[in-house]
């Protein structure tokens, strides 16, 4: 269990679970990682204002037997115990036969992370910038995708209706087909599709783009099928992070969205802030008090 994880993940998986003296020595050994891997039970207890036997207590609610074992593996982790390797949160989470489910957020928080360090340095500037000014000019937006994307495609539309702006988006197959061999060279087409190789969003990208309409493609393989019909490319990593598919795909994809949703609100805040509000008071009277 803790070679999989770090203590910092291990902490903050049982933080919820802990007495509030035990979350005392929890915080100074989050601030203070380095630090605490070098001191002793004493000195521990003294520095994060608590009870010896509230650190023993904090170390056995961690799962280990006490507060050596607990030591023992906070000063593996430390870059001092690890000579220069400085450890870093995992790239991918692998379900063993063995798994205890105490575990699974933990891990699950760690990959999710991972994936978003891994797509902010995935994702280009430029590319996103000309992407969200498409989006901002196009007179119509079509958004297609398959399957699991069918979550990101909805939300992606979802605000930009919110914003004002022309968007739909098809669950149908045929009907996404018949709506991107419609549009105009004024519209702009954005086909998500996670490994970048489903045929129907592949497509439906190509049939936009021949039609003259600005395509932009999120994905998470900057050489996929997809990428090649596409005159932007939102590439969320490089990497698979799940044997199988895309399970953790969303994640990735759904901070993409978010990112053109604010990059085309502070493109013009007054007009798009006044929408939103505008829009937010037509269905406040469908919520409860």
């Amino acid at each position: 269990m803790y070679q999989k994880e770090s203590m910092s993940f291990l902490i903050e998986a049982n933080y919820a679970s802990l007495r509030a003296s035990e979350k005392k020595a929890a915080d100074y050994i989050l601030e203070n990682p380095e630090a605490a891997a070098g001191m002793g039970l004493s000195c521990l207890a003294q520095k994060a204002g608590v009870s010896q036997p509230t650190v023993v207590r904090f170390a056995k609610a961690l799962g280990f037997k006490g507060y050596k074992e607990f030591q023992h593996c906070l000063l593996a982790q430390s870059p001092a115990g690890r000579g220069s390797t400085i450890p870093h949160a995992m790239y991918g989470y692998e379900v063993a036969r063995e798994e205890e489910r105490r575990n699974i957020p933990a891990g699950i928080t760690a990959a999710v992370i991972a994936m978003l360090e891994e797509n902010l340095k995935s994702l280009s500037a430029d590319a996103y910038e000309k992407a969200v000014d498409s989006l901002l000019q196009a007179e119509k937006i079509e958004v297609y995708g398959v399957e699991n994307s069918h979550t990101v495609c909805s939300d992606l539309c979802t605000k930009l209706t919110y914003l004002g702006l022309n968007c739909r988006c098809f669950t149908d197959t045929y009907l996404q087909r018949i709506s991107a061999e419609n549009l105009k060279p004024t519209d702009a087409a954005v086909g998500i599709s996670y490994s970048g190789s489903s045929r129907d969003t592949v497509d439906t990208l190509k049939a936009a783009k021949k039609q003259g309409a600005v395509t932009i493609a999120l994905t998470n393989f900057r050489d996929s099928p997809l990428s090649k019909y596409a005159d932007y490319v939102l590439c969320s990593s490089q990497k698979q992070f799940f044997y199988g598919d895309a399970i953790f795909s969303r994640t990735t994809q759904l901070a993409v969205v978010d990112m053109l949703y604010m990059g085309i609100l502070v493109s013009d805040y007054t007009r798009f802030a006044g929408l939103l509000d505008k829009n937010s008071k037509k269905i406040s009277d469908r919520a409860y008090r």
